[in-house]
């Protein structure tokens, strides 16, 4: 355990519920729902189990029987994140009926794309903290992208099953389009999202991707 786990910041004016004891039992959702609620009020850096804590008012002890580190809750956080807000919106654009491989693939890829701009300006704490999970959670984010690249698979199997899209291994193709695209979706380069140049370098990197596979 830290010692940011151990010490929490002195913040009794900005937390009003008391840190008392509650033997009512926990589900891993509402510790998460709370969590989630502190991280946006404080930030990743400045957020404490013992804030998690007088949220839900019960000790921080009670916390740790359900994650075993601060660490652990916020990649718990992060994971559900990327689940909810990132892949299932996803999700649901692999599952669309009609229109082309080509124009789903587009689609999956600006969904992708215009999701993780949005959340980087209108919800920077939990951006903020997803990419400092990037750098730690390995196991966690190859999870996630492993689960994106096979959404785009499905899309590609559809493009060569229709004969729009050349025949090939379905999830090298989308891993190299995921790699290919990286610049616009990764938060390592979120500071240039905002260039002026950016779509049109999409659209460069998009052309050279569908002249490739179509």
């Amino acid at each position: 355990m830290s010692s940011q786990d151990e010490q929490p910041m002195n913040r009794e004016d900005d937390c009003s519920s008391p840190i008392v004891t509650n033997d009512l039992p926990l589900t891993k959702e509402m510790i998460l729902d709370a969590a989630e609620q502190v991280l946006r009020r404080f930030g990743p850096d400045k957020t404490s189990v013992v804030d998690i804590a007088k949220v839900l008012q019960v000790s921080h002890g009670t916390l740790y029987r359900h994650f075993a580190s601060k660490s652990s809750l916020r990649e718990a956080v992060t994971e559900r994140w990327l689940h909810q807000c990132i892949a299932e919106p996803l999700e649901a654009v692999v599952g669309e009926a009609g229109g082309s491989a080509s124009e789903r693939l587009r689609l999956w890829l600006e969904t992708l794309i215009n999701a993780k701009r949005t959340y980087s300006i209108e919800d920077p704490e939990m951006f903020m903290m997803y990419a400092a999970v990037t750098l730690d959670a390995i196991e966690m984010i190859t999870t996630h992208v492993n689960r994106l690249i096979r959404q785009i698979a499905r899309i590609i199997d559809q493009g060569i099953q229709s004969g729009e899209f050349k025949s090939g291994p379905s999830e090298v193709i989308a891993k190299a389009i995921f790699i290919a695209t990286s610049r616009f979706h990764h938060p390592a380069h979120a500071k240039e999202w905002m260039a002026e140049a950016v779509d049109v370098e999409f659209e460069t990197v998009w052309n050279l991707i569908l002249s490739g596979i179509a």
